[in-house]
């Protein structure tokens, strides 16, 4: 298993952070990393995503919701081709900070037969999940 993860302290109360990060049809507006989403947020239910590694061609998939916890977490599980091969729990939350601040994090737990050859793509997913963590901080401070 490896992990990704990143996050940005932002100057924001945790509900304006949530309701950028639900505000799926701006994403092609700001968000640099899932630059598509739509779907509803309900456990069982199939997002559709896509997301945008850098220096690497866009792809899209459909994971399916595991928890949902308004205001807090949204948290789904991605599989590649076949389950097994390279699949990832990724997880976007929101915690509230002192002095109406929030912390906004997306973490993932990447596990497959695949992972051990995919150095590079991992590296630059992190990259992604990096731009994503700053994008949000920007997108709701601005708002």
């Amino acid at each position: 298993m490896q992990q990704l993860d990143a996050f940005a302290d932002i100057d924001a109360p945790p509900e304006k952070v949530w309701a950028v990060l639900t505000d799926f049809s701006s994403y092609p507006e700001w968000n640099p990393f899932i630059v598509r989403a739509s779907g509803t947020l309900r456990v069982g239910e199939r997002l559709n995503v896509t997301l945008q590694v850098p220096e690497m061609k866009a792809v899209s998939f459909r994971p399916r919701l595991l928890d949902v916890e308004p205001g807090r977490l949204v948290r789904w599980k991605g599989v590649t081709y076949l389950p097994g091969l390279f699949d990832g729990r990724h997880a976007l939350s929101v915690e509230p900070l002192p002095d109406g601040r929030s912390r906004f994090r997306t973490h993932e737990d990447v596990t497959g037969i695949l992972l051990p050859f995919l150095g590079t793509v991992m590296r630059r997913t992190q990259k992604g999940f990096e731009a994503l963590a700053e994008a949000v901080k920007a997108r709701t401070e601005r708002s």
